[in-house]
């Protein structure tokens, strides 16, 4: 009996995450109304405040599910490579390519740094996506393809280029002008040689 009630627990908050996902990527997190994420879901309004405890409790959620599928869609795409430069392109571009993914572009870059904080938005993104790219930089550095440099400012710094760039493709901007621009901004970053 314990498993069915544990596969029940899982199954209710698995449908609310994904009909809150749903919901703030087409509506946006101030136009979602938990008892109508809830009845969508086909649970009480009850079941989603015991599982998340609030609006914001399930959009915390959706958003660390949201920046994780990122993550590894960007480490994914690296992977591909064993060329380290080119496993930071491949990353790179896969990050920018998330911008015409409506969950991503909504939830992630417009409403969490909002509705989070600034501090909580990137504590996310750090335990995702920045980690890869902070990784990867210090593996060029290690391997003298860039030069040796604080790699976290580096991080920082490409992370907060990137997102604007992919907030840009989101509204509409052209990808592979993007992909061009950043291509010449990572260029800029290898040793002679």
């Amino acid at each position: 009996m314990a498993v069915n009630r544990a596969e029940q627990r899982a199954a209710t908050r698995q449908a609310l995450l994904a009909e809150g996902r749903r919901r703030f990527a087409a509506d946006g997190y101030h136009h979602v109304v938990l008892a109508e994420v809830a009845r969508a879901a086909g649970v009480t309004k009850g079941a989603a405040y015991h599982h998340f405890d609030s609006k914001a409790g399930l959009f915390r959620a959706v958003v660390a599910e949201v920046q994780q599928e990122l993550g590894e869609r960007v480490a994914t795409e690296a992977e591909r490579y064993e060329d380290l430069w080119e496993q930071l392109r491949a990353g790179c571009r896969a990050f920018l390519a998330a911008g015409t993914d409506p969950a991503v572009r909504r939830i992630l870059l417009v409403d969490a740094p909002t509705v989070l904080g600034w501090d909580e938005w990137r504590a996310l993104d750090e335990e995702s996506s920045a980690r890869h790219l902070a990784e990867a930089l210090a593996a060029l550095a290690e391997a003298g393809v860039i030069a040796d440099q604080p790699v976290e400012a580096l991080a920082r710094l490409l992370s907060g280029a990137m997102n604007e760039g992919a907030l840009w493709i989101a509204r509409g901007g052209d990808p592979r002008s993007v992909e061009a621009a950043l291509d010449r901004l990572l260029a800029g970053l290898r040793t002679p040689g």
